[in-house]
């Protein structure tokens, strides 16, 4: 009988372990929605604003745009894919609308299999 409890026990243990990481988890997704929210909120900039920015600086094809914190402040920073086919991100301030700076992605190298 005291085996059959000490494993009910366990079970138990590692049962409610499982909820608490779980629970942990949905938390850290919740507190990074409110984050996004509230730098939401923050931005004077919209997200329409800032692609108009962006394309009037770097000519061609916007692939992402995301509201971030760079540079000691809120930045959207929108991804362009060129003409010459090279990426680009342009980083504007989400307050002003003032473009920051531009930076070309460098390309990755590709590795083959045996370098993985």
């Amino acid at each position: 009988m005291h085996r059959h409890t000490l494993g009910s026990v366990m079970l138990t243990i590692v049962l409610a372990t499982g909820v608490l990481i779980a629970g942990e988890s949905a938390s850290a997704d919740d507190r990074g929605k409110k984050g996004k929210v509230e730098m939401a909120e923050a931005a004077k900039v919209s997200i329409d604003q800032a692609i108009q920015t962006a394309l009037g600086k770097i000519s061609g094809k916007v692939i992402e745009a995301e509201l971030e914190h760079k540079y000691k402040t809120l930045v959207w920073e929108v991804e362009i894919v060129t003409p010459e086919n090279k990426v680009v991100e342009v980083h504007i301030d989400a307050e002003s609308g003032a473009v920051i700076d531009v930076e070309e992605e460098k390309p990755q190298k590709i590795r083959s299999p045996k370098e993985r």
